[in-house]
């Protein structure tokens, strides 16, 4: 097989070498050899598709770790993925347009002669059900909804519902602070950022009670409502959903060794420190969020989901289903709703 060095491969691929060695360090896209004596990374021809693909995706503007989602899916559901996160570019670009017409009316005393509707402020309404299921003999999920954190975590092994709430407890601090530091960027300071240590503050707190054995551990799946936006932390086969307009999105992507397999690639415990998925939401008004543990999603079909959460149905009726189906698992359902705010 011909190798390509790492300049030869940033030439024909459009990337920087730079972005290559950043792709190959996030696992986007690993080299096909890397010399054992000098660390210089060479490419497969073959490779190329990959790359192309990762570059065109980050033209767009999608996160790393939605691009490294999407590059692990068949290319079907790959284009389902790509054009629902498109939907989602579009719904928040009108949202931040109008705002930014809002202020600068406001700012300037100007009246808004547009026929815009005024800038609503939205609320976070939520409810919230776990269930033990019909065939575990506990329950092992710990749920948590708040006036800003929703959070789902699904332990497992001999202490699991210990780690689940451990997991949980830790987060809890981020629901009872006063203020929550403003909103950044992916790497940087700000609520993700603040959010990504509480994730990890967790997974420590569950790696102290597993002692290292790797045999207890959970997922975790939480939302951080600021007043404006929604933070997302996720780690583990536990899952956040969006309605909008009808459509049921998926906004996490399962961690499992095959989508085949219930065996977890990450997952908090086992004495690592896995680095949760983290994005922004920006919401709108009639969006229906929901984070659900595994237990749901085996059960109950997307299809089923979906038909439920546009008839008005909430966790109750999620459980139900589940429970229906045989519930096999242990089943938690938070769901949230963006409404107008009271006032």
């Amino acid at each position: 097989m011909e190798l390509l060095t790492i300049g030869a491969f940033a030439r024909v691929s459009r990337l920087s070498p730079k972005a290559l060695r950043l792709y190959d360090e996030l696992a986007l896209l690993r080299p096909a050899r890397v010399d054992p004596d000098t660390g210089y990374r060479y490419y497969a021809a073959g490779q190329l598709g990959r790359a192309r693909l990762v570059a065109w995706l980050r033209r767009l503007g999608m996160p790393l770790a939605e691009i490294r989602a999407v590059c692990a899916l068949e290319p079907g559901e790959a284009a389902r993925e790509i054009g629902a996160y498109w939907a989602r570019v579009e719904a928040e670009t009108a949202m931040r347009r109008d705002l930014a017409a809002f202020l600068v009316d406001q700012l300037t005393g100007t009246p808004d002669a547009s026929g815009r509707e005024p800038m609503m402020m939205l609320e976070l309404k939520h409810s919230a059900r776990t269930d033990r299921g019909l065939v575990r003999p506990a329950n092992q999920d710990t749920l948590y909804a708040g006036r800003r954190l929703l959070a789902v975590a699904d332990g497992f092994g001999p202490a699991g519902l210990a780690a689940s709430g451990a997991a949980v407890a830790a987060l809890r601090y981020l629901d009872e602070a006063e203020t929550l530091p403003v909103d950044g960027e992916l790497g940087e300071l700000g609520v993700l950022g603040a959010l990504e240590d509480a994730v990890r503050a967790a997974g420590a707190a569950v790696a102290d009670l597993a002692g290292g054995t790797g045999e207890d551990g959970t997922t975790l799946t939480a939302l951080l409502w600021t007043g404006s936006r929604l933070a997302l932390a996720h780690i583990g086969d536990s899952r956040a959903y969006l309605l909008r307009g009808g459509e049921l999105y998926r906004i996490t992507q399962d961690h499992r060794v095959s989508p085949q397999e219930l065996l977890l690639s990450k997952a908090l415990g086992g004495g690592v420190d896995p680095v949760p998925d983290l994005r922004l939401q920006e919401p709108l008004e009639g969006d229906r969020y929901l984070l659900c543990s595994d237990g749901l999603t085996e059960a109950v079909p997307d299809a089923l989901i979906r038909e439920l959460l546009v008839a008005g149905a909430g966790p109750r009726e999620l459980v139900a289903a589940a429970l229906a189906a045989g519930a096999p698992d242990n089943v938690t359902c938070v769901v949230a709703d963006m409404a107008v705010a009271a006032g």
